[in-house]
Formats: structure tokens, C-alpha cells, sequence
């Protein structure tokens, strides 16, 4: 359910960004298909790929969590 939750949270602020997966990835310094497994709750991600997606989508944790 987590897993879901996060990879949703991800979606969400990329897309309101204006950011394709491969742009996030590149952004974050990961690669684009370990984004889409993430987004679609496939991927348990570990806190340090957090925090590069969160920072690549110039947010912060708060702001990600938000409504969790």
C-alpha cells in the first residue's frame, strides 16, 4: 500500500511539473525504468533514491507527504 502511495505521490508532482520520466530520472541521476516500476508501486525505494526524486522535483520531504 506504501509502495503505491509514494509511487503515486511521484506521479502526481511530475506531471504538475511538466516532467516525463526520463527528464525526472535524468534529473535525479536514476534511471528512467527504475522511475516507472516506482510510480507503479512495483519497486520498494530505499530513503537516498527518495530524497534525489524529491530534491530533482524541487520539493521537500514535507511537502511530498503532505496528506499522507
Amino acid at each position: 500500500m506504501i509502495r503505491q502511495k509514494v509511487g503515486n505521490r511521484i506521479r502526481e508532482l511530475r506531471t504538475a511539473a511538466g516532467l516525463s520520466q526520463e527528464k525526472l530520472a535524468l534529473a535525479a541521476g536514476l534511471d528512467r525504468t527504475y522511475i516507472a516500476s516506482v510510480e507503479k508501486g512495483k519497486r520498494n525505494i530505499s530513503i537516498v533514491n527518495l530524497e534525489k526524486i524529491v530534491t530533482a522535483l524541487d520539493c521537500t520531504f514535507a511537502e511530498f507527504f503532505q496528506g499522507f
